[in-house]
């Protein structure tokens, strides 16, 4: 995260960072950010980085990566937000997560156009041109109703 922060702010952006308060006592913070929000928990990260963000985008990671990014499409899905979530796949790092997802809805446990929700591109400016394009599908929470709006 901080090669990205770095990158961000040399090339003009904003960068917030947003640390919960034990991770932030024990670890040494980014001084370069633009902002940095301490919070209380790991909840409440999530809960202002949701807040704060206009799109979801997970870059190769590890299983906190995974998390995150799969609360927000799931919210996503359920019609919690309407912001549009992406992997940017480098190296093809996520291709076994996307042959998981082509089962799930091979196998019924979850409907096509869920899985079109997260925008999967290898080059950056390709998702987010994608994420910029973004409308929900019409369908929520139920692969029934899905399945009858888009058959």
């Amino acid at each position: 995260m901080g090669v990205l922060a770095d990158a961000v702010i040399l090339a003009g952006g904003h960068v917030t960072g947003v640390m919960p308060r034990a991770l932030f006592d024990r670890e040494i913070a980014h001084q370069g950010l633009s902002e940095l929000r301490v919070v209380n928990t790991m909840h409440e990260r999530k809960e202002v980085m949701a807040r704060l963000g206009d799109a979801f985008i997970a870059l190769p990671g590890g299983a906190g990566t995974l998390e995150e990014i799969f609360e927000q499409w799931t919210w996503s899905q359920l019609g919690v937000h309407a912001k549009p979530c992406g992997l940017l796949d480098v190296n093809g790092y996520f291709s076994p997560l996307l042959t998981m997802i082509e089962k799930m809805v091979t196998e019924g446990f979850m409907a096509a156009p869920f899985a079109a929700m997260l925008a999967v591109d290898t080059d950056p400016d390709n998702l987010l041109a994608r994420l910029r394009a973004y409308r929900p599908p019409a369908c929520k929470w139920s692969i029934t109703r899905c399945a009858e709006i888009h058959p």
